[in-house]
Formats: C-alpha cells, structure tokens, sequence
C-alpha cells in the first residue's frame, strides 16, 4: 500500500526522453471536440504528446494574416490526442440492449450523452456484466452546472407518478444484470424526489431480486432524511459525484452545490446502511492542482467513501466552461496508484472514464466475490 508521501510524489518517470510532468501539460482550449473526434481513424498517423496538445498553426496565423470570423472558427478546431478516441460500439451484446431499449421504452444516458464507453459496458468483458444508466424525473433541471448539457427549467414538467412502476417493468423484463439509476435535480419538488427514487429500487427489487441497482443521485438539497429516503430503499451501491475539487466547485456547479454539502450526502448515506457501498467521481483538466485532487480524496476517505473515478471533462458544447487541459493517461494512472493508496476499494481512472464505468464489474469482481469467498471460509 502507497504511503501517503509518496502518494503526494508527482511521476517524473520519462517516455521517449519527455518528463511526464511535462507530458500532461497542455494549452489552454477554446472550443470543445465534436462526436465525430472521438471515433478512432484507421490512419496509421500518430502524433506525439506535444502534437496532440497544441493548436493548430497556419501560415497565415505565422503572418498575422487577418481572417474572417468564420475562417478562424474553422481553423479553431482541435485535434484530439490519440488517447481520447475510440471504438465504433460493436458486438452483439450492444446490439441486443439498444434493441430493447426501443421496444421498453427506456431511454439511458449512455445513449443521449453519447458516452464514449458505451460499447464496453453495454457488451460486458470478462465477467459478461453489461451495464446501462437509466434517467428518472425527465429531462429538464432545476440546476445550471456550467459543465453539464441538461436542459434547465426552474419550473419543469410534474413528475410521471406511474413511471416508478413503469421503469421497474421495463428493466425486470429487459434482462440485465446490473442497472443505474440517475436523475436530474428537482429542487422543485419537497424532496426533490427522493420518494420518487426509492419507489423506482422497491419495485425493480420486487420484480427482479437479482439484479443489482446503483442510484446515483443529486445531493437532495443536503436534506439528510431524503438521502436516508434512497440509502434505505434497498439499492445496492448509494452514488453521488463531487464532480471536481473544492476549490472549482463554485466554478463548475451550481451555486447550491458545493463540495461540503456533498460529503454530507455520502456520509449520511453511509451511516444509514453501513454496508452500503458509496461512490463518486470528479472530472479532471478543469484547472485543479494536485494538492487539490489530493485533499479530495483524502476528505473522501474521511467519510469512508469506498470508489471513486476519474475522467477527462469534455466540453459538450461552446455555451459551457472551456477545457483547461487533456490530461494525459500517464496522470490518471498516477492518482488511481495515489487513490489505492489512501484506502478506496476500487478505483476507475482514464481519460475515457465516467462515472458509471462498467459499474456492474467492478461490483461482482471487487464485493460480490470476496464476500462470497469470506461467507465460504466461515462456513468451512
């Protein structure tokens, strides 16, 4: 296990005689990438770091030649490095879920957020687990995170009050092992749906006892009995994103968001059910430092968070805050080593990871499992 001095050690190890700190430096960004950047090229041209993270310069950018408006848009646009591309989703698996997903009616994040990991976690890997993310509540939010592409409404539409039952229907006949549930924020509401939640758990639980269920939720307004509310519906991992360091939070969220109020949630969610297992994620290259990064975690583990994740943020639109770096892949890897380091159960970390990164593995490799093995040698 890493101590927590060498935790704080940033890597200086080299790849092609190029520091690391110096590989994950990268300029600052003025738009975002589109969908069509992420799909991998079947060129054989690579770029290096340095390449990946740089603007593009023209001739006429060198002479100081005047342009357009249009003419710099279109010379604005970034390439992408290598490490944030992928895949074109395959498989029969995927293929399987998305048709069923249009005759249940369900409609996941997954597919609206246009989530780059899509196909790995609705094809399952070795465990088979496939995984999907299910939104609840609709599709307007209360709240404006200057991160997030969410419709926003201060006065959305009244929640659908058969869409508990409806849901769990849908998800216990559509055969999956492993399913989260999120929501938009709904400060409208008295609870801000919290019984609306906890309803959806009790009836997918009722129908389909096998199938694990995740709730990643909204911070309910720091309202405890209606963090309790979801904790105790008899889900199996409780969910809820401080998104970045304390420090950004005021940048990056809500402003009746912050990063305090959020601790709390996971606090008292893992004081209402003990062995409930809770999780949250934070967005890197939004202009964090590593001490801050650092003093996260370790506020995390205070309050006995078991995962965490990290992931690249990408601008999903020119509306929202900019990028202020590609954090190299080299780096994530370093804070999963410091994360480990400091005591969380499970750690998901790479340019390409959300938040509900092939939820349904980790939690039959890393808990289901070693509780199995434990109850085992009891018995023996």
């Amino acid at each position: 296990m890493a101590s927590a001095a060498a935790a704080e050690q940033v890597p200086v190890s080299t790849s092609a005689g190029i520091p690391v700190k110096d590989q994950i430096k990268a300029s600052k960004l003025p738009d975002g990438p589109s969908f069509t950047d992420f799909l991998s090229s079947s060129s054989s041209e690579t770029l290096s770091v340095e390449e990946a993270l740089e603007l593009r310069e023209t001739a006429a950018d060198a002479q100081n030649i005047t342009e357009t408006p249009a003419q710099k848009r279109r010379k604005s646009h970034i390439r992408l490095p290598s490490w944030l591309k992928t895949d074109i989703p395959v498989g029969n698996d995927f293929n399987r879920i998305k048709k069923d997903l249009r005759g249940l009616g369900l409609h996941t994040v997954c597919e609206e957020a246009k989530c780059p990991n899509i196909g790995e976690c609705w094809g399952g890997g070795e465990d088979k687990t496939a995984t999907a993310t299910i939104m609840l509540m609709g599709d307007e939010c209360t709240r404006g995170c200057r991160f997030c592409s969410v419709k926003t409404n201060r006065a959305p539409k009244p929640l659908d009050p058969n869409e508990p039952e409806h849901t769990a229907e849908a998800i216990a006949r559509w055969g999956v092992d492993y399913i989260v549930l999120t929501s938009v924020d709904r400060d409208d509401l008295p609870d801000s749906g919290a019984d609306h939640f906890a309803r959806t758990v009790e009836l997918i639980k009722s129908k389909a006892p096998n199938i694990l269920v995740e709730c990643l939720t909204g911070d309910f307004r720091g309202m405890l009995k209606d963090v309790e509310r979801v904790a105790k519906s008899g889900l199996d991992v409780y969910a809820h994103n401080v998104e970045t360091v304390e420090n950004l939070t005021k940048y990056v969220r809500d402003r009746r968001a912050t990063f305090r109020q959020s601790l709390s949630v996971l606090e008292h969610a893992k004081k209402s059910r003990p062995e409930l297992i809770t999780k949250t994620s934070m967005m890197l290259g939004l202009g964090e430092t590593d001490e801050e990064v650092l003093q996260a975690m370790k506020d995390l583990r205070s309050v006995d968070v078991d995962v965490v994740t990290f992931g690249q943020y990408m601008r999903p639109t020119k509306k929202h805050m900019k990028v202020s770096e590609y954090v190299h892949p080299d780096k994530f890897n370093y804070w999963a080593d410091v994360a480990k380091g400091l005591g969380f159960k499970y750690v998901a970390s790479g340019p390409l990871v959300r938040s509900s990164y092939k939820a349904g593995e980790f939690y039959i490799r890393n808990v289901l499992r070693p509780q199995k093995a434990a109850g085992l040698r009891l018995e023996s």
